[in-house]
């Protein structure tokens, strides 16, 4: 029976741990898509000032329920960018954090207060919970829009929201079944 060499083994051991800063370019990424995100929302802006204020885009022929309907629409479409960008931001702070390595933002007077719980757990609750945010908001437009989309389309994105919401009760019970009984009581 031979005895593992310490020196290879510490290397080794070395080379696992220090591999999961091959995630950096991942979150990096990311805070390149957030960018866009920012860009895109620019854009929406903008398209609801020139709406409301200079009345392009709206047919005075077919009235203001056309416009309201307009301007509901691109505040939907600002909220999902922002609500998509907030995913981000749980994705690249939170998988960070757990996955590569710690912020230290201790005492930081601008840490966000589920960071200081984060864990792979808790980071998919939490992005289940957004998934939901932002599929409501397609779904309410898609209630707005009701009446120029076919009804099998609106049953399948109803189908999809709730498949969603099932997913995310499901991850949370599993959460809560896989916690210590005390935890939850403290105020997980």
């Amino acid at each position: 029976m031979t005895t593992s060499n310490p020196s290879r083994l510490g290397f080794l051991s070395y080379l696992i741990f220090s591999s999961r800063w091959l995630q950096l370019p991942l979150y990096l990424g990311l805070i390149i898509a957030q960018s866009i995100y920012v860009v895109q929302f620019l854009r929406e802006l903008w398209h609801l000032v020139e709406t409301t204020l200079f009345h392009s885009g709206i047919d005075p022929a077919v009235g203001a329920d056309s416009a309201e309907a307009t301007i509901m629409l691109t505040v939907l479409g600002l909220i999902d960018v922002v609500m998509i960008s907030n995913l981000l931001v749980m994705v690249i702070v939170g998988g960070y954090e757990t996955f590569v390595s710690r912020l230290r933002l201790e005492g930081h007077p601008d840490q966000p207060e589920w960071l200081s719980h984060v864990n792979a757990t808790v980071l998919k609750v939490k992005l289940a919970m957004a998934i939901i945010g932002i599929s409501s908001i397609h779904l309410l437009a898609t209630f707005i829009k009701a009446r120029s989309m076919d009804g099998e389309t609106i049953m399948w994105q109803i189908l999809l929201h709730l498949t969603f919401v099932v997913s995310a009760v499901a991850l949370a019970y599993i959460d809560k079944l896989t916690q210590p009984v005390g935890k939850h009581a403290a105020g997980h």
